[in-house]
């Protein structure tokens, strides 16, 4: 293995002394200790980090199960100069290898470096990596700093005292000097020393037998190192502690992923308008994206070159969005659906394509842009015919499993099962295959049905996948609604994810009852959930409307004024009900008062906000829409309702409408609908509002203090045609965005 080093690093490491900002031009710290056998798995957190073609060499150490942290000098273009390291995907591609002392063997994982989260004060930069590392342990952050005549054993990839570009890891042990504010001086002990290629690994103290990150090795003298002068025999060298970044680490690695589509590190935003005009074709529909730090607005639509199809009038291209890196290389997709679309002589069959970020933006990068739809392609895709109505792409979602492998999960409810019309179906797509999925699969709850609308309403995270069918008759119930939850992380013998459980109101265990009507499942919404104790978020918590619902609120009949159950699933596939959510009475403690023809529950979105942690009241989050909620005598203006998913409803509620001062400008308007569409991110809450007030459309983003209970009201981003780089041109604005 070939490992390329600027000859000039030898020469800088001879005039660096402590305390200095002299650095080595690239990352020039390979211990020069005892190699660790194949078998010894003590350092498995260890990584070795290749940039380029074997460009630089650093080391790294594993501190999530895909983040490492290492040295920023390892990216830095001139690290004698400056530390300074873009945020987002590197400019190189960039591979670790963790958990392989021996290089030659299978052991542990290789990754590739996707993402870069840098801090300013230190030479330090977290990494994250395209897919988890599994069987691997991550080690702990020290909660002390440095002493003075402490001991700290350091592992590392880089050179020895003989070997250029070693296959072995290898550690030595360095005795600490003194300490400063973001750093430590250290000496190797004997004649060990960090040379080229250490840059970035793990010093490890062990208290009570437990391993613990110390500091992470940054500057070396390399005395006795391998193309080092030999009158260079000083074996100290400068390390970077880390005890005091502990917080930023855990926050960085347990946040919720955010939109990037050109991975700059910066949040972008797609919103869609599906009844757009674009080329004539009215309704044709189209998607236009914010790049986040003022980097511009892109319109895409289907007359693009590097977009599937082509704009036709009623296609409504982007009435469904989700995002995921589907390539896995660091850049967020954009996966668009057009329910609309026609296919040869059946009328709204649907598309869907996944468009591909890139470092240019959606759209700039080699890969463009996949396209799904039936009879196309292999699996149970190639396998099928479109057909009027299916309306395939009506419902999206994705995400990764549990190992880190993207997929897609796409409704058709209309999908006719050979004589039964409307039965409805879902695709399951990942990597390079997909499967459907309908009631008639093997083990999935319930029977296909006409007009059952199977895949109505899909929801996934890492854990589960939902299916709903809200046309669902329960007995001789019409349109009572059911759903299905599945493992994607299983597949059965069918290649399909395991069916795990049917919901349905007719079940002891689901609160209400079963009535034609009640459109059980025509929102859910599915997030990670960490309970305390737990090592990760293995579980979920899945919510799911009923916005046909009728409740007796004070002696009286509210018909389909609607409500929202949610449910706490184990990684094992066991469910139990949380809450039940409704508006209520006057005098409960949740806001509002259920009346009749409100539709609470129409929509719904959740979000964990810190899936990465133990969850708590304040990281799980639910908004519910109810569109056609009368504000005095304004008749379906809308409404909003937030909460917390843990905890009693009432302890976490805020009420949203136009004007009340939490952010959303104007005065409430008839037939404006607030709450037709939401969607969760990390940091806002994105609300639309197609119908209005403006001509085109409006959509809110909406900082998490402002729909958190007790939370202060702080700046609202508004997105609108014609403003902020938007053309003054669409029709149903802010119909979708993600």
């Amino acid at each position: 293995m070939n490992h390329a080093r600027p000859v000039r690093l030898a020469a800088l490491a001879a005039t660096l002394a402590f305390g200095s900002a002299v650095l080595t031009a690239a990352p020039a710290t390979a211990v020069t200790g005892p190699a660790v056998s194949a078998a010894d798995t003590t350092y498995a957190y260890t990584a070795q980090i290749t940039l380029g073609d074997h460009d630089r060499g650093c080391s790294g150490v594993l501190v999530a199960a895909d983040w490492l942290l290492t040295a920023a000098s390892c990216f830095a273009d001139d690290p004698a100069t400056s530390l300074s390291v873009p945020a987002g995907k590197p400019a190189t591609k960039t591979t670790a290898v963790v958990g392989r002392s021996d290089l030659t063997g299978t052991a542990g994982a290789a990754r590739e470096i996707v993402e870069l989260v840098p801090r300013t004060d230190r030479d330090a930069v977290l990494a994250r990596l395209n897919r988890p590392v599994t069987g691997v342990s991550p080690i702990a952050l020290a909660t002390a700093a440095p002493t003075a005549g402490e001991s700290l054993t350091l592992a590392g990839y880089g050179r020895t005292a003989s070997e250029w570009a070693p296959l072995s890891l290898h550690t030595g042990a360095f005795t600490v000097d003194s300490t400063a504010a973001t750093t430590a001086a250290v000496t190797g002990t004997g004649a060990t020393a960090a040379c080229m290629g250490d840059t970035g690994g793990p010093l490890v103290r062990v208290v009570s037998g437990t391993a613990q990150l110390a500091a992470l090795a940054s500057r070396s003298y390399q005395g006795g190192c391998y193309g080092i002068d030999t009158t260079v025999t000083s074996t100290g060298g400068i390390t970077t502690r880390v005890d005091d970044i502990a917080s930023w680490v855990a926050t960085t690695t347990a946040a919720a992923r955010t939109t990037d589509f050109n991975c700059d590190g910066v949040q972008d935003i797609a919103v869609s308008d599906p009844g757009a005009t674009v080329g004539g074709g009215a309704g044709a529909g189209l998607v236009r994206i914010v790049y986040g730090g003022g980097k511009g607005t892109a319109e895409i639509n289907q007359n693009l070159d590097w977009v599937n199809g082509s704009s036709e009038a009623g296609d409504g291209f982007g009435e469904s969005l989700a995002t995921v890196d589907y390539d896995e290389d660091g850049c967020t997709d954009l996966v668009v659906a057009a329910p609309g679309e026609g296919l040869g002589t059946a009328t709204d069959a649907g598309m869907v394509d996944v468009l591909y970020g890139a470092t240019g933006g959606l759209g700039t990068g080699t890969l463009k842009d996949t396209n799904y739809q039936q009879g196309a392609g292999n699996g149970s895709l190639g396998a099928s015919s479109p057909e009027t109505g299916d309306r395939f792409g009506a419902s999206l979602a994705a995400d990764v499993t549990n190992s880190g492998e993207p997929f897609l999960l796409i409704g058709s409810p209309g999908e006719a099962l050979g004589t039964v019309t409307k039965a409805g179906e879902a695709f399951y797509v990942h990597g390079t295959t997909n499967v459907s999925i309908h009631q008639d699969s093997l083990d999935v709850p319930g029977s296909a049905e006409a007009n059952d609308g199977f895949g109505g309403a899909v929801a996934a995270d890492s854990n589960h996948l939902v299916i709903a069918a809200p046309g669902e008759a329960i007995g001789t119930l019409a349109g009572a609604g059911n759903l299905a939850v599945f493992d994607p992380n299983v597949l059965n013998s069918e290649s399909r994810p395991t069916p795990r459980f049917g919901l349905d109101q007719d079940l002891d265990t689901v609160s209400g009852g079963a009535e034609a009507g009640d459109g059980f499942g025509t929102s859910v919404a599915l997030v990670p959930y960490r309970p305390s104790g737990a090592a990760a978020a293995t579980e979920s918590i899945l919510a799911v409307g009923s916005p046909g619902e009728a409740l007796t609120i004070n002696g009286a009949s509210k018909a389909e004024t609607g409500n929202v159950l949610t449910f706490e699933v184990t990684a094992a596939g066991a469910y139990s009900q949380l809450n039940a959510y409704q508006s209520g009475t006057a005098d409960d403690d949740v806001t509002g008062s259920s009346e009749a023809g409100d539709h609470f529950g129409q929509t719904l979105t959740a979000v964990n906000t810190a899936p990465g942690a133990v969850s708590t009241t304040a990281t799980m989050k639910l908004a519910v829409g109810m569109p056609d909620e009368a504000v005095g005598t304004t008749a379906s203006a809308g409404a909003v309702t937030t909460f917390s998913l843990l905890g009693t409803p009432g302890a976490s509620d805020r009420w949203l409408e136009v004007g009340d001062g939490d952010g959303i400008p104007g005065t409430p308007g008839a037939n404006q609908k607030l709450g037709a569409n939401m969607h969760y991110t990390g940091t806002s809450l994105y609300v639309g509002m197609p119908n209005g007030p403006s001509a085109y459309g409006t959509l809110y983003a909406l900082p998490l203090s402002n729909v958190t209970a007790g939370g202060t009201v702080a700046a609202v981003t508004t997105y609108q045609p014609g403003a902020g780089g938007l053309p003054a041109a669409g029709d149903t604005f802010g119909y979708a965005a993600r």
